[in-house]
């Protein structure tokens, strides 16, 4: 049973969102919050596998409820997916730096929305090659000063080469398609990565690759 936590500051969305996840078997809505802060107690105490987080709310915003998630070891294993009504803006890049596993805009299908849901419980990130080549269109015209990050060393060659794909928005098939390797070693190859580099998730890792200069925007 995937246990999901909805955190929105307007009661329609959660109804909404609510009344959908109660439609499936595998999925169960374990509580409810209006604002990050709630939300951050709600987490600590039910341990959910999947938030639902709204980015704009009253109290503490959804990004800072998301840096603390992912500041707190004692919560690795809850996954953060952040809600928008924007699409791929200044917010939603604050998100994926934060910690958040990925994000969906409000207006989304209900298929693709179930979809994510199931993405963000297994572990993966709900990042698609269009918006890995947005945050690469981010770093082309307003790159971020580049950071030292511990790790970078420890990296084999092949690992490289498969975070390099991921941050041009390549699923393990298509790295493992271009490197030669099966699609299990290509995900191995980055789930090393992550745990090298300390990045929770997919998508992190992304923001990570670019940030160290391990990959920049001319050779994506």
């Amino acid at each position: 049973m995937i246990r999901v936590l909805l955190v929105d500051d307007q009661p329609l969305i959660r109804s909404g969102f609510r009344a959908l996840l109660a439609l499936e078997d595998d999925i169960e809505v374990v509580a409810e919050a209006a604002d990050g802060q709630e939300g951050l107690a709600l987490v600590e105490k039910q341990l959910p596998d999947v938030v639902l987080i709204d980015i704009q709310m009253p109290v503490m915003d959804g990004i800072e409820a998301t840096r603390r998630i992912a500041a707190n070891p004692a919560l690795a294993g809850v996954h953060v997916v952040m809600l928008t009504n924007y699409g791929m803006d200044e917010y939603v890049f604050d998100a994926l730096r934060a910690g958040a596993a990925g994000f969906l805009v409000k207006d989304i299908v209900p298929e693709d929305f179930l979809h994510a849901v199931r993405v963000a419980a297994r572990g993966d990130a709900l990042l698609a090659p269009a918006i890995t080549r947005k945050l690469i269109d981010r770093y082309v015209t307003q790159p971020p000063p580049a950071r030292a990050r511990g790790g970078l060393e420890e990296l084999t060659s092949r690992e490289r080469e498969a975070v390099a794909l991921a941050a041009q928005g390549l699923s393990n098939d298509e790295i493992a398609a271009r490197l030669v390797i099966s699609p299990a070693t290509a995900k191995t190859h980055i789930n090393r990565a992550m745990a090298k580099l300390h990045a929770r998730d997919r998508a992190q890792l992304v923001v990570l690759a670019y940030e160290s200069g391990l990959v920049t925007p001319r050779n994506a």
